[in-house]
């Protein structure tokens, strides 16, 4: 495994420079323990190659292997396309390398769980990139509900809409809404409630787009959850609001309840005889997580310099891709599907 110098700096390599890719390595580039080594993608031409430089970044190459067996790097950030994370998970862990992976790992749990089988021969570190965990807002409920401020958790409702539908050509390879959009939700239901889901019921529709109905996949759809000790969960999805990206959270309990509402501009409030207005909420992902983005990075250089464990391990996207697909088949027969039946 690799072993990181202590004085030393994290030489990271990316694979992957679409537009989550790009954000980790402007988020790399902040932290003062790490710097960007390399970067591969599949398509380099012109334009990568003029961002790459204005980063200061020394190789870009289309072959991840360059990166992969280069013995001076000491992490990954993997940001390609799901279908190539298992594999390069299990790559980088041959190389004695530690790994942050986008979500999900893989769209199926056998192969997840194979991933995380070498992680764990390797002796590496695997962090998952559920950013939401390191929002300011959903860090604040969590920490309510450890510290027992709402007594015995009941209740979880979260609420998540995107203000505009992705295109076609990402509809048709992204897993559908549970595991490409809901996948973020169900980490959620997990992470502000510190309870596991036992039983997931799924229902979904086609009232936004026609598209997504022509790709087997839903729009708009509502999981309700089961989880252990009886408490009961809540997720509204929407691929379109029409006021932007909508981001909410409760969790009710036995003394109270944690929430948390939207981000916006500003908090101003403009009353007159007229109306009342306020701005709307953040318009989407890279302004709403912003921070949070920098935060997960930023907390998975920092467990690699401490010898720390990975604050969102590769167990933590295992469980969301197994909600995920107990969600998909509870849609396909209409019925709750307990989390024991994704075996």
């Amino acid at each position: 495994m690799n072993k990181i110098r202590i004085g030393n700096k994290i030489r990271i390599g990316v694979i992957g420079a679409g537009r989550i890719g790009k954000i980790h390595v402007d988020n790399i580039k902040r932290h003062p323990r790490a710097q960007i080594a390399a970067i591969s993608d599949l398509y380099v031409g012109d334009e990568l190659l003029e961002w790459a430089a204005s980063r200061g970044i020394p190789l870009v190459t289309q072959d991840s292997e360059n990166i992969l067996t280069n013995p001076d790097i000491d992490a990954i950030f993997i940001c390609s396309s799901t279908d190539t994370h298992v594999q390069l998970i299990k790559r980088a862990a041959q190389e004695g390398k530690h790994v942050f992976c986008e979500k999900p790992i893989s769209m199926d749990y056998r192969q997840t769980e194979e991933a995380l089988e070498a992680v764990r021969a390797a002796g590496v570190k695997l962090q998952v990139g559920f950013n939401r965990r390191f929002d300011h807002n959903y860090k604040r409920i969590r920490e309510h509900v450890q510290a027992g401020a709402i007594g015995d958790v009941q209740l979880v409702k979260i609420t998540s809409r995107d203000p505009a539908p992705p295109p076609e050509e990402y509809i048709e390879s992204s897993g559908g809404m549970f595991m490409d959009m809901m996948i973020h939700d169900f980490d959620m239901a997990r992470f502000l409630s510190g309870l596991e889901v036992e039983e997931v019921y799924a229902q979904g529709g086609v009232l936004i787009d026609p598209v997504f109905g022509k790709h087997g996949d839903v729009d708009t759809a509502i999981v309700t959850l089961r989880f252990e000790g009886g408490a009961l969960g809540v997720i509204d999805c929407s691929r379109k609001a029409s006021y932007g990206y909508d981001q909410r959270a409760e969790v009710f309990g036995s003394k109270g309840s944690a929430a948390s509402a939207n981000d916006h501009p500003s908090t101003a409030v403009l009353s007159t005889e007229s109306g009342v207005w306020s701005d709307k909420p953040l318009h989407f992902f890279l302004e709403r997580y912003e921070a949070a983005y920098f935060a997960e990075t930023e907390s998975f250089v920092d467990c690699l310099l401490q010898g720390n464990l990975a604050p969102v391990d590769g167990n933590d996207g295992l469980a969301a891709e197994r909600i995920a697909l107990a969600a998909k088949m509870s849609l396909q027969k209409n019925r709750p599907v307990k989390l024991s039946e994704i075996m």
